[in-house]
């Protein structure tokens, strides 16, 4: 925690044992509003960073300016959780509950629902439901079986349930705002 983030874990359903991760960045701070401040009296610079640091101020005519007054209400971390091999499960909506990302196997188009019931995998259309039902914002698609030379029939399923779906790609870079 002290790092600014902490690492949960819980049991993925799959032939072995499997665990999924969720990153959670700890709480951030409010948005600074330099207007707010200009207008109080404070003059940018180390003043600026002691208020956005969270530390009160004393102006040269003694008034004390508090980062409430110029801060907005504290902002919830980012969360970002990644399960590989898995069978949708109770344990992974959970975890994924409010993710900004989740990141979920999805090894086999839904045509071939048994057969990735039967090696533990998971299907687009049941990464798209766990999204939905976690209530995560962006969900992004992996472990793709190599059988699928073009895997856009892999994201039209699962966006035909949950719309901000994506394939993962080798070295795909997201920005979790």
């Amino acid at each position: 925690k002290r790092r600014g983030y902490r690492i949960l874990t819980s049991d993925a359903e799959h032939s072995v044992p499997s665990l999924a991760y969720a990153l959670v960045e700890n709480q951030r701070s409010g948005k600074f509003y330099p207007e707010k401040a200009v207008a109080l009296g404070v003059k940018p610079g180390p003043d600026f960073s002691r208020l956005k640091s969270g530390k009160s101020i004393r102006l040269r005519d003694g008034s004390v300016v508090k980062p409430e007054q110029v801060m907005g209400s504290p902002r919830s971390g980012r969360k970002i959780v990644y399960v590989g091999d898995t069978r949708p499960c109770e344990s992974i909506i959970k975890l994924a509950r409010d993710a900004d990302v989740l990141i979920h196997d999805c090894t086999l188009a839904d045509e071939l629902a048994d057969k990735a019931a039967e090696n533990t995998h998971s299907t687009p259309s049941e990464a798209a439901k766990v999204a939905k039902r976690a209530n995560v914002k962006q969900l992004v698609l992996l472990h793709v079986s190599p059988r699928y030379k073009d895997d856009s029939i892999l994201l039209k399923q699962a966006q035909r349930i949950f719309p901000n779906t994506v394939v993962a790609r080798d070295l795909m870079e997201l920005d979790v705002k």
